[in-house]
Order: C-alpha cells, then structure tokens, then sequence
C-alpha cells in the first residue's frame, strides 16, 4: 500500500492517507514536480503511460509524484527521477504552490507541490510501466502547443510549467 503524506495548507504534516484514497476523497496531500533542461535550455517531456492511474497518455514534466511518510522532497525527487528515467542529476528547489484539479474518472488531485529542477545531458532510460515516450523541445514551442493543443498536457503542467518559465525568466534578468 502506497501512502501519501495528508498535508494543511501551510504544508504542515497532519497524517498519511493511502494515496488512491486520498485522490478519491481530494485531501491535500505533499508533492513534488522535476522539470529537467538540457544545456541548450530545451525541457524534458515524458508522455505518461496509457496505464496511469490519472492522465495516461498525456505530456507532462519529466517526473511528479508524492514521497513517502518519513522521506525528505528531495529524496523523494531524485528517487523518482531515477525510478522513471533512469538517470540521476543534482536537483534544486525553486518554489511551491497549491493546485487542484478534478479528472473525469472521479479522481482529484490537490496537492501542495514542490518544484524541482536540474540539467541533464546524458542518457534517458524511461521505465516502460511509467513513461511511454520522451522529448526535449524548446520552451517556447511548449508555450504554443498549450495554446493551440492544451488536450496533450496534463492539468499540473499548465500550471506549473508557465511558473517554472517565469522562473526561468527571472534568472536571466
């Protein structure tokens, strides 16, 4: 059983929730989301797996999921990172936010979200039961496929992604 951490809005601890359990009763749970650049600034995409519980098949960051009761964000981070694409690379956390969103199969995720990012130039090793395909594509073709085929995203990449740009935006002024 895989538990996720129940959280208030201050990110405070309040218990564990088993995580299905807790995306049937959308309780606000800990989160984290990576998004990856290689050296020329293009961001990693995985396309989820059709099998996912939520959002199978659609484009999202390179990872996101949830760490466990007792683990730390940023392990749970790279844990993830390396459980899905099979690399490792050094993380820092840029920020956190709050986001809800409700998928047709009676599913809700609301999560208090800590986002991740790192470079990686090396090899991409997807885990098929997670991952069914990846890219790298510059940012700004990002903007214009969430504009013109926003269907292809998953709902916490439309958010987290224009964030994590004006992020980046601010580290180059």
């Amino acid at each position: 059983m895989e538990l996720v951490i129940l959280v208030n809005e201050h990110d405070e601890e309040l218990g564990a929730m088993e995580k299905m359990m807790a995306h049937e009763k959308a309780a606000l749970h800990r989160a984290f989301s990576v998004f990856i650049f290689n050296s020329r600034g293009e961001m990693l995409l995985q396309q989820r797996a059709p099998e996912k519980y939520h959002s199978g098949g659609l484009w999202t960051n390179a990872c996101c999921s949830h760490p466990r009761p007792g683990e730390s964000i940023e392990a749970a981070a790279h844990r993830r990172l390396y459980e899905e694409l099979g690399f490792k690379t050094p993380l820092d956390k840029i920020f956190e936010f709050t986001y809800r969103a409700v998928f047709d199969n009676g599913l809700t995720e609301y999560e208090f979200d800590h986002v991740f990012t790192g470079t990686h130039d090396g090899t991409v090793t997807p885990n098929n039961n997670e991952v069914s395909n990846y890219c790298y594509k510059p940012v700004e073709q990002i903007i214009q496929e969430l504009q013109t085929q926003p269907h292809l995203y998953t709902a916490w990449f439309h958010i987290a992604f224009y964030k994590v740009a004006d992020w980046i935006k601010l580290q180059r002024a």
